[in-house]
C-alpha cells in the first residue's frame, strides 16, 4: 500500500484538503529525547521572555513579570524571519470517494461545518472517511475568541428554521452512526441557541433512529438553567455525549477566551454531568503559553466536574488574524499528559499535536477506555 501524501501544516493557515502548504522546516539541529519530554519550569538555565514579547498576551501575567514557562524541550517559532514549522506536523491531503460525497453533501444541502469555518487541519483526513463535524445557528458568532476563526458578528436573532430537516438529510445521506454537532455562540437569542439544538437533535432521530449524537455546545452564557433543561430533557430518550471546551488555563482566558470565564465552562460540564444519560467531554489546546501544572490543574478541575472523556491538542494559528503560537509542542508531551490524564481519572483521551475536540470522537463508544495516541507514535526527530 502506498503511503498517503501528507503536507506541512502552517501555524498561519491550515491547507485545504485540495493543495498543499510549502512550509520548510525549521533550521537548527535536533534535540535528544529527553531534552524534547522536559517541561519548561522544571528544566534547568532555560529563559524566560515576557508573556507580550512571545505571545502577545501582555497583562496575562502579573505586574509584568516574565511569563511562565511551559514546555522549553519543544519547538518555539523563531523571533525573526519566515514562520517554520517542526517535521510531525503533516496531514493527509484527503481526496475520493468519500470526500466527494461528504463535500457533496455539505455543500449541496447548504450547511457550514467546523471544519471549514475553523480551518481544521483534519479535514482532510474526516472528510476522507465520510465523516465532518456540523456546525449550526449560522457562521456568525457573538464572540471574538482571539484562536478561532470563525467569523464574528451580530446575527440580530436570525435563525434558519429548515436547518434541522436538512442536517438530518445529510446525515442520512452520509450513512452515519455517530454524528457530532457544534455551533457558533448566539449570545442574541433569548435561549442562546438551545431550542434549535433541541429541534436538530430530534430531526436527525427521526431520519435516523439509534444514532449516537455528541454536541459540542458553547457555554450558553447567563442562560445556562435554559439550556440544561432544555436539552438535557434529550437524554431520557437517548443518551448524548454534552462537550464543551475550556480551550485553555485560567491565566490565559483574557486574551484566549474573551466574554467567557473558566468558572461558567466547568459550571455548565458540571451540571451537565448530574443530569441522567449524558457523558461530559471537554478539551484544551497547548502551544498557547501554559505549563505543565496549568494543564494538570485544568485536568483536575475537569475530574472533579465529572468529566469521562477530553482531548488535547496543538494550538495551530488560522490565519494572521488570530493570536500567535507560543510554541509547537513535541508529541511526547502529548503522551505524557495522556497518562497523567488517565491517571487522575479520565476515563477516554485522545492527546496529540492534532486531536481536535471531535477528532474519532466515535471511536469512543467502541472503546470507552482506551487513550488514543494518534499521530505520535513514529514522530519525526
Amino acid at each position: 500500500m502506498s503511503k498517503p501524501t501528507t503536507t506541512n501544516t502552517t501555524d498561519a493557515e491550515a491547507p485545504a484538503p485540495e493543495a498543499t502548504t510549502s512550509e520548510a522546516v525549521q533550521t537548527g539541529a535536533a534535540k535528544t529525547s529527553a531534552e524534547r519530554t522536559g517541561f519548561a519550569g522544571e528544566a534547568k538555565g532555560g529563559s524566560a521572555q515576557t508573556s507580550k514579547a512571545r505571545t502577545g498576551l501582555a497583562g496575562e501575567a502579573k505586574g509584568g513579570s516574565a511569563a511562565p514557562v511551559s514546555f522549553p524541550a519543544s519547538w518555539r517559532p523563531g523571533a525573526d524571519g519566515p514562520r517554520r514549522l517542526p517535521p510531525w506536523l503533516t496531514r493527509p491531503i484527503g481526496g475520493g470517494a468519500a470526500f466527494a460525497r461528504t463535500a457533496g453533501a455539505v455543500k449541496g444541502l447548504n450547511l457550514n461545518t467546523v471544519c471549514e469555518e475553523a480551518r481544521c487541519p483534519n479535514r482532510g483526513e474526516c472528510w476522507s472517511a465520510g465523516t465532518a463535524t456540523f456546525m449550526i445557528l449560522g457562521d456568525e458568532c457573538t464572540r471574538r475568541c482571539g484562536f478561532c476563526s470563525v467569523k464574528d458578528g451580530t446575527p440580530r436573532g436570525r435563525l434558519d428554521s429548515g436547518e434541522p430537516e436538512r442536517l438530518a438529510q445529510a446525515v442520512e445521506a452520509m450513512g452515519l452512526d455517530y454524528v457530532v454537532i457544534t455551533s457558533v455562540d448566539r449570545d442574541d437569542l433569548p435561549d442562546r441557541g438551545a431550542a434549535h439544538f433541541v429541534d436538530c437533535i430530534r430531526t436527525i432521530r427521526r431520519r435516523r433512529p439509534g444514532i449516537a449524537i455528541e454536541l459540542l455546545t458553547p457555554d450558553f452564557r447567563g442562560e445556562q438553567e435554559v439550556a440544561l433543561g432544555t436539552i438535557g430533557a434529550l437524554a431520557a430518550e437517548a443518551p448524548l455525549v454534552w462537550g464543551h471546551n475550556v480551550e485553555t488555563v485560567p491565566r490565559l482566558y483574557r486574551s484566549v477566551r474573551p466574554g467567557s470565564t473558566y468558572a461558567d465552562s466547568l459550571a455548565l460540564l458540571r451540571r451537565a454531568r448530574e443530569l441522567p444519560g449524558i457523558i461530559t467531554k471537554s478539551s484544551i489546546m497547548l502551544g498557547l503559553g501554559e505549563t505543565r501544572a496549568e494543564v494538570l490543574g485544568v485536568v483536575d478541575d475537569l475530574v472533579a466536574a465529572g468529566v469521562e472523556r477530553m482531548t488535547i491538542g496543538q494550538y495551530l494559528r488560522p490565519s494572521p488574524k488570530q493570536m500567535d503560537v507560543f510554541e509547537f509542542v513535541h508529541p511526547d508531551v502529548f503522551k505524557e499528559l495522556a497518562g497523567e490524564a488517565e491517571a487522575r481519572g479520565i476515563k477516554w483521551i485522545i492527546s496529540a499535536p492534532f486531536a481536535r475536540s471531535s477528532y474519532h470522537a466515535e471511536l469512543a463508544e467502541a472503546t470507552p477506555q482506551s487513550r488514543w495516541t494518534a499521530q505520535c507514535e513514529e514522530a519525526p526527530a
